[in-house]
Formats: structure tokens, sequence, C-alpha cells
């Protein structure tokens, strides 16, 4: 299964679970199994259409799926699927 990893403004939801384990072939299928075991969650991922929310980045191992098939990209097992919400800020 693949490993997820949560950050920390999302962990209330995970049960302050840094890192989670879903069974998904797909970042789309991924995202609804958060979902299933962790209610609320895909709101704060996903944008009212459903597409990713612009300010939230996915990475699969390492590498953002808007370089990927974004919501189609393919996971295995040993894939780590890190969830970064975008930090603004400067001067």
């Amino acid at each position: 299964m693949p490993s997820v990893r949560i950050p920390t403004p999302l962990r209330k939801l995970t049960a302050d679970q840094d890192e989670v384990n879903v069974s998904a072939s797909n970042i789309s299928g991924l995202i609804e199994e958060l979902e299933n075991q962790y209610p609320g969650i895909k709101a704060r991922l996903c944008d009212e259409s459903g597409e990713v929310r612009r300010f939230i980045n996915l990475y699969v191992n390492n590498e953002d799926i808007r370089f990927l098939d974004g919501k189609e990209t393919a996971l295995n097992d040993a894939d780590i699927v890190s969830i970064i919400p975008a930090i603004a800020g400067g001067f």
C-alpha cells in the first residue's frame, strides 16, 4: 500500500498520524480512500469540482503530479505520496 505523508495542518483529521497507508491504484483513488478513512480531508485537498486545490502540491516519490498524470498518476505499493500545502510569503 502506498504511504501518504500528512502535513501538520491536516493531522487533526488523521488522529495526529504523520503517515498513513492507503490502498489505491492512482491519486484519484487515494484521495477517495483518504476521505473514506478520514472524513473531511478531501475538502481540504480538492475544490468543489473535485480538482486538487492549486495551493496543495501532491508528490509521488518526490515528483509533482502536475508533471506526471495529475490525478490519474499511477501508484505502486512502495510509493510515498507527500501532501505539501503551498506556503506564501515574502517581502
